[in-house]
């Protein structure tokens, strides 16, 4: 059977709202997955273990990653993600210059790497709604039936 694992970081609970509700639709599609909160530990050489895989995270400032999910960003350089299928998501801020920059910076490192993603990334305004959350639960939903055309289930 294919696995799915999601790693993410959050700072303030928006990132870490997304990442489950993104779970809980990966669940309602009939799969299990591996979550990590990035300050739990987690390396990126796992990712090798996985045919799927979820990464989400805030975006800092002026469109940058987190201090916390730099190390595992960097240790990515060391990654085959080649037949990988891949997404990323975060929580925005509007008043930042760049909107969901980390999102872009993590989609942009999958692809490096060799992963084929899954959508544009999802991008959610601070902390998500009910609607919001939704999205996070069809992307999860998505994100395994995509899987499921390249990888067997059984």
């Amino acid at each position: 059977m294919s696995k799915i694992i999601l790693v993410f970081t959050s700072m303030s609970g928006n990132t870490e709202m997304m990442a489950e509700a993104i779970a809980d639709g990966v669940g309602e599609a009939g799969r299990k997955l591996d979550v990590i909160d990035i300050m739990d530990g987690g390396e990126a050489a796992d990712l090798e273990n996985y045919d799927g895989i979820l990464l989400g995270t805030y975006t800092w400032a002026d469109g940058e990653l987190p201090d916390e999910f730099l190390d595992f960003y960097e240790e990515m350089d060391n990654v085959n993600l080649t037949g990988k299928k891949a997404a990323a998501f975060g929580s925005c801020n509007s008043a930042f210059p760049q909107y969901g920059a980390a999102v872009d910076t993590l989609i942009e490192k999958l692809e490096d790497r060799g992963a084929q993603v899954f959508s544009e990334g999802l991008k959610i305004e601070l902390t998500p709604d009910q609607e919001d959350k939704e999205l996070c639960r069809e992307l999860g939903k998505s994100f395994v039936a995509f899987l499921n055309k390249y990888i067997s289930v059984a």
